[in-house]
């Protein structure tokens, strides 16, 4: 580890969409990926080497966070983690991080409040599952799409379930007469032109997945370089507590090609994790 960081022994790595884009090679040009590299912007595991300066950590100490050298390996080297809750178990930690810092940061850009409507294209996935509770808990009402096997799933993470696809602008409509106050795009799937149609126009509209934003004047917001160490130490302690729930399907190191390609396929519930032994 250099300067401020730890080295982490890890117990589990997060899978993002972004990986297999990365992966792909379709990020390329936005994030040039010379190799060999290593997949991998979540870890969770056991502190066991400390950089120079590093005060609030000590060897043993179990953490979560932002790997700095990609986390689908033993080990890993991170500047800002945070302690790992005692009753959060490792799998269920990596799920936090960066799907909870997105959640937090659209929601924030967005200005959800308290008795006001959100609609989130794509509810049912790692971000979505967050966003959803985070959005419920700040007061808002949430209209989440999914598939037909995750209608359930989002009424009981607090949201109103509909269906994407054809009909969405009709069904939304009837959900809510009065309309939607802010949209949450997190599939990408096409549903901007809907969202604009059911907000009027183009102003509080976020997406992070459709590259279709800019020509259609709605924001796209990227991950930022700033990690919040602070807030991600409150939601781990809200998912110790039951407060915030997640949903995980872990795959061991071997099987992280498979990881990947579910993930790229869509339609993910909740968050798809790689288990290091």
């Amino acid at each position: 580890p250099g300067p401020g960081q730890v080295r982490v022994r890890v117990e589990a790595a997060g899978v993002n969409a972004l990986d297999g884009k990365i992966r792909s090679g379709a990020m390329q040009a936005q994030r040039p990926t010379p190799l060999p590299a290593t997949p991998g912007h979540e870890v969770a595991g056991v502190v066991d080497a400390l950089g120079e300066g590093v005060q609030d950590m000590k060897v043993g100490d179990e953490v979560l966070g932002w790997s700095d050298t990609g986390s689908y390996a033993q080990y890993a080297l991170a500047t800002t983690v945070v302690p790992k809750p005692a009753g959060l178990g490792w799998q269920h930690a990596v799920a936090l991080p960066v799907a909870g810092a997105t959640a937090e940061r659209v929601l924030d850009l967005l200005g959800v409040a308290s008795g006001e409507t959100v609609l989130i294209h794509g509810a049912a996935g790692a971000v979505g599952t967050l966003a959803v509770q985070l959005a419920t808990a700040r007061g808002a009402r949430v209209i989440g799409t999914a598939g037909p096997a995750n209608q359930d799933y989002l009424a009981s993470l607090g949201a109103t379930a509909t269906l994407y696809g054809e009909g969405l602008v009709e069904r939304v409509r009837a959900l809510a007469p009065d309309g939607v106050d802010a949209v949450f795009d997190v599939a990408g799937k096409g549903a901007l032109e809907d969202s604009i149609a059911l907000r009027g126009g183009t102003e509080r509209i976020v997406t992070i997945a459709d590259f279709r934003a800019h020509q259609l004047g709605i924001t796209f917001s990227s991950s930022p370089r700033e990690r919040s160490a602070a807030r991600l130490a409150a939601l781990a302690q809200d998912a110790a507590t039951g407060k915030v729930v997640t949903t995980v399907t872990a795959y061991p190191l071997a099987q992280a090609p498979t990881a990947q390609q579910v993930s790229d396929a869509g339609h993910v519930r909740g968050k798809l994790v790689i288990t290091v032994d």
